[in-house]
């Protein structure tokens, strides 16, 4: 599921040395936010993709009853996961993992999460990848877990915006095997997995915050 792709963050700053995502920055708290509508107090979130690990971070911080565990596929932005929780020293943070969302069977070892959070992925993977993620996803989840699912979306087909548009298209350039899912699939996906839709919320820059709940 690796792709090297030109992002908006692909030539991002860098934090006292650190690779630094000035998306994540802006999103991290209308996230949260959202998290923390639906999250308990206590158990276990699984971050797939976690990138530089700013979410990682901020988020363990946020929730300090949850023990935060990042992945990523990337052996780079694995070293700079650990290196951000290094400096964050924050007890509920685990070291990341390497873990390939788009793998059969990537849930198994995972079973028993109160949460899976996915952030900026769906895009940029392949609708075959995007549907054995979406396909795994609820058996990670423990009874009452709930998955998130954070990023840009077609909606009832469309591209909403000129922005969406462009970076649509300039995804497709890449690689036309990716870009933008369609909502109403990724939640119809994750129902025929067991999961309830609990909420779908629009969030800045004309993202989409999609929340599915297995039942307890």
């Amino acid at each position: 599921m690796t792709r090297k792709l030109d992002l908006p963050d692909s030539q991002a700053a860098t934090d006292d040395g650190l690779p630094f995502a000035p998306s994540a920055a802006r999103n991290a708290g209308p996230i949260g936010d959202v998290l923390a509508r639906h999250l308990p107090a206590q158990g276990r979130v699984l971050e797939l993709a976690s990138g530089t690990g700013q979410h990682a971070t901020a988020f363990a911080a946020r929730f300090p009853g949850l023990i935060w565990q990042p992945s990523d596929l990337s052996a780079a932005n694995l070293a700079t996961i650990r290196a951000r929780a290094a400096r964050a020293a924050l007890p509920n943070l685990r070291p990341p993992v390497m873990l390939d969302a788009s793998a059969p069977g990537w849930a198994a070892p995972w079973a028993g999460q109160e949460a899976v959070l996915v952030v900026n992925l769906l895009h940029l993977v392949s609708e075959a990848e995007a549907a054995r993620l979406l396909a795994e996803l609820p058996h990670a989840l423990a009874p009452g877990g709930h998955a998130f699912l954070y990023g840009p979306f077609r909606r009832a087909g469309a591209l909403l915006t000129p922005g969406d548009r462009a970076f649509d298209a300039h995804l497709r350039a890449q690689d036309p095997a990716i870009g933008y899912k369609e909502a109403s699939w990724v939640t119809e996906t994750l129902t025929r997995g067991g999961l309830q839709v609990i909420a779908r919320t629009e969030m800045p820059a004309g993202n989409l915050m999609l929340v599915l709940r297995r039942p307890a």
